[in-house]
């Protein structure tokens, strides 16, 4: 599996999800600052925040913003889409 794709697994997995006053859902991944979405059913909720983490990883990587460390992947370490490979001695 790609990191990336790894590191959208992970913070999916963090997701919380509230149901709202009116009905509709709202859902965030606290360990990402800033990302929510909101959808008028809980699998609408999932694919606008899925979206929004996609968003957010690729803008955070493309202004090499320091992005947190999920399950173990350190998108910071990353270069063109790969973790680099340990140097042989």
């Amino acid at each position: 599996m790609f990191p990336l794709t790894a590191y959208f697994e992970a913070a999916m997995e963090l997701a919380r999800y509230d149901k709202l006053e009116d009905g509709t859902y709202a859902g965030e991944i606290p360990k990402l600052p800033g990302v929510a979405a909101f959808g008028r059913t809980l699998r609408e909720c999932e694919r606008e925040l899925r979206s929004t983490v996609e968003d957010w990883v690729l803008v955070g990587l493309r202004l090499d913003h320091p992005l947190p460390k999920l399950a173990g992947i350190d998108l910071n370490k990353c270069r063109h889409g790969r973790v680099p490979s340990p140097q042989k001695t």
